[in-house]
């Protein structure tokens, strides 16, 4: 979609005014702007973090500039991104192809809210996920981007989702939309990485996360003690944010969490992964 500020007046102008948060149909806005057709198989760097709605802050875009120069990120994975008309000056500074996946429009400020992923190339394909209950207060739903990417090592494709888990609703909901996610990666063979912030602030959440990804095969990406305790999480619970992954390997002291960084409430995640295709003769 090109014409981000036609679309939003559109919106603006089809909806009444005084209701605030508009739900959206499935959809992205995407921009290209590398020329790059593949991923390094041997060098899979992946960033994941839950910026709080920050991006338009500056001393958010001053870290995230310095991460993306520092480790030079393949993939990234952003919860709670918001974009505003003025989307050109994300397009003028981020030399990445991205897929923005909104959950809603903020009509008041003008605002769209949601999940974003970049990389160095464009995806073969994308599909968004929406759940259908909805969080309370501001009625509003959780979304999941799912892309697929080429890599160097042609015979197979790179599948990753990046999802923001539902919050505040009983665990039913919960365990439904990790259904819903399980349901739409199962039919992908091959590499696969699964990141977000899963709100999984609970040991029931928790549990019901690691069956899911152990039905699917995925191994979550293991922190350093001391690395662990610095991701998100309330009091003794168990950590918010994850990475998983499968069919790949993780490269040693690559997982990373960057606890200098205080522009989100939550702290960026880091790790390297590479593929090797055992299949060859």
């Amino acid at each position: 979609m090109s014409n981000i500020q036609e679309h939003v007046n559109t919106l603006v102008t089809k909806f009444v005014p005084g209701y605030r948060f508009l739900r959206l149909q499935e959809l992205t806005i995407d921009k290209n702007n590398s020329l790059q057709t593949e991923i390094n198989s041997k060098s899979i760097k992946v960033l994941s973090w839950n910026i709080a709605k920050q991006n338009y802050n500056k001393t958010w875009i001053k870290d995230f500039s310095k991460i993306i120069e520092t480790y030079q990120p393949n993939l990234i994975f952003l919860q709670e991104f918001s974009l505003r008309l003025e989307a050109d000056e994300w397009q003028k500074w981020l030399k990445m192809n991205w897929n923005f996946a909104p959950n809603f429009v903020d009509i008041h400020h003008q605002t769209y809210s949601g999940i974003f992923t970049a990389a160095t190339i464009s995806p073969l394909s994308k599909k968004v996920i929406t759940t259908k209950d909805y969080e309370p207060i501001v009625k509003t739903p959780k979304i999941s981007l799912i892309t697929e990417y080429l890599l160097s090592e042609q015979s197979t494709t790179l599948l990753t989702i990046n999802s923001h888990l539902i919050n505040f609703v009983d665990l039913n909901k919960f365990k439904l939309q990790l259904k819903e996610l399980e349901l739409a990666l199962s039919t992908h063979r091959g590499p696969l990485i699964f990141s977000g912030d899963f709100n999984t602030w609970n040991r029931k959440r928790a549990v019901i996360l690691n069956q899911v990804t152990t039905q699917l095969g995925l191994t979550p990406v293991i922190f350093g003690p001391d690395e662990k305790e610095k991701i998100k999480r309330f009091l003794l619970s168990p950590p918010l944010d994850h990475i998983f992954y499968r069919d790949i390997s993780v490269k040693k002291a690559s997982a990373k969490v960057l606890d200098k960084i205080c522009s989100s409430d939550h702290k960026p995640l880091l790790a390297e992964f590479s593929y090797i295709n055992t299949q060859k003769n």
